[in-house]
């Protein structure tokens, strides 16, 4: 049987004790200052239990006590909080587009952050130049490196957590694949702690969960444009079998009759940007778009989708068309995930959902058509709160996750 490596995320696999730690220090992140009677009563886990978990939290510098609260009788209680100054976690975003590095501290607060243009080239390239970006990142904002007790990466493509690999889907890329074991083990040795990867809409959806108001939210997705997935199931990250769940397009060959089927099914892929960029060029070449056009300087090739996005939110009706298009294009993936799992929550990330209202009462409206009403009736459809830091705070609050549980 095909065993897991050790540099991806942990999922499925909790102890009774794993799943106390990842309760209490959970409970103490949202709601600290808090007490341990309190604590109990959160997590339903008994008083004795808690203070004996806290003892050893303090003992590892993750916990400290930070005064006394409001007694209603007797001897007034000890409150406790995170050790927000002891470490460091720093998350990774290897994006189809850019590269998103920050690093947090364990109440996921950012302490640094940069986004860098991913290089070009092959899958392997870009891991590569993922540890000369972390060094430069690092040695910018004079993060200690001895402080940095996880690394988190999230990869923009197919994890396979037994081979040890990512493989990337764009075709334009190549489709290359790259083990990231070398990577985690160039990391562990520079910076002398821990890496792990996962794939970048799990890592988002985890981000979205977990800084989220909300406490009550079990069952959400997390989509990635058109391209993947982030699954949450029983208020924890799902990835299957072999860590690829949510990849949620088909390796499409283009030279196959059967493709054309396939694209009109919805079930090819336009990308991060939808294929709005794409389309946009296009209706250049046709004399049209001139919105759009006067925006990016006159020139074709400076067409982005934030451009777009722009030239939608000042009244062009082109991009306006452009943006509805791709919501429909987007709306019926959609509906046909939530017709599968009925989540509370759809949160729509990879940068289309910057437009606001103009695409996603578009996409609402699509969804609300082929979704069935049962299952639209009790989700909530939302944007991207986190933006485009989403994923590199999901695979950061993954670390700390992986530090609570092993705590």
């Amino acid at each position: 049987m095909a065993t897991k490596q050790d540099v991806t995320f942990t999922y499925k696999d909790f102890s009774d004790r794993k799943r106390k730690n990842l309760a209490i220090l959970e409970c103490i992140r949202r709601k600290c200052p808090i007490s341990r009677t309190d604590i109990g009563k959160e997590t339903g886990i008994n008083i004795v239990s808690v203070s004996n978990y806290i003892l050893n939290y303090i003992k590892n510098n993750l916990v400290i006590e930070c005064g006394l609260d409001i007694s209603s009788g007797g001897r007034r209680p000890e409150l406790v909080k995170l050790n927000l100054e002891n470490a460091y976690v720093v998350g990774v975003d290897i994006g189809p587009e850019k590269i998103v590095i920050v690093a947090t501290d364990l109440g996921l607060n950012i302490k640094a952050k940069k986004v860098l243009p991913r290089p070009h080239g092959s899958m392997e390239d870009v891991l590569k130049n993922t540890v000369t970006s972390l060094e430069s990142v690092l040695k910018e904002f004079d993060i200690i490196a001895s402080r940095i007790k996880l690394i988190g990466i999230g990869a923009s493509g197919v994890v396979d957590i037994f081979s040890g690999t990512v493989h990337d889907t764009d075709p334009e890329r190549g489709r290359t694949k790259s083990t990231f074991l070398t990577l985690a083990k160039i990391l562990r040795e520079k910076f002398k702690t821990t890496t792990l990867i996962g794939n970048d809409a799990t890592c988002a959806a985890f981000g979205e969960l977990s800084l989220s108001p909300r406490t009550d939210i079990s069952e959400m997705l997390y989509i990635y444009s058109d391209i993947g997935c982030g699954i949450i199931i029983n208020g924890d990250i799902y990835c299957g079998t072999s860590g690829s769940a949510g990849e949620i397009q088909l390796l499409i060959d283009k030279e196959n009759e059967m493709s054309r089927v396939l694209e009109v099914a919805s079930y090819s892929v336009k990308g991060a940007d939808l294929g709005v960029v794409q389309e946009a060029k296009k209706l250049v070449d046709e004399g049209d778009a001139v919105g759009i056009l006067r925006l990016a300087g006159n020139d074709k090739d400076k067409i982005t989708k934030d451009i777009a996005i722009r030239a939608a939110q000042e009244g062009d009706q082109v991009a306006k068309k452009l943006l509805q298009e791709a919501a429909q294009w987007l709306g019926v993936k959609v509906a046909y995930l939530i017709n599968i799992f009925n989540p509370q929550l759809v949160v729509i990330g990879g940068g289309m959902e910057k437009a606001g209202d103009l695409f996603m009462d578009a996409l609402i409206d699509c969804i609300k058509i082929y979704a069935f009403e049962e299952a639209f009736n009790t989700v909530k459809i939302t944007p991207s709160f986190l933006g485009e830091d989403a994923i590199a705070l999901g695979a950061a609050a993954l670390s700390v996750r992986e530090l609570f549980i092993t705590a």
